[in-house]
């Protein structure tokens, strides 16, 4: 699974801990720990709570792309 991949580069990026992105997702640490390990499948509301706080795309972190794209707001 590329996106478990992809979570743990942006959050080790960010100099940030599981239990720091777990506070945002509102789950806890261990549960978190199990999307980066690939047991279990991350929730869309978490991919998009994911991709509004990296400012990357949903096809960057599910493997689509190598491109972080920020999110554009389109009016």
């Amino acid at each position: 699974m590329i996106y478990a991949q992809r979570i743990r580069d942006l959050r080790e990026d960010h100099d940030l801990f599981q239990s720091d992105i777990a506070k945002i997702l509102k789950t806890t640490q261990s549960y978190y720990a199990q999307y980066e390990n690939g047991h279990r499948p991350l929730p869309i509301d978490h991919l998009i709570t994911l991709c509004k706080y990296y400012n990357v795309s949903p096809e960057y972190i599910l493997g689509f792309t190598d491109t972080p794209k920020p999110l554009t707001k389109e009016c």
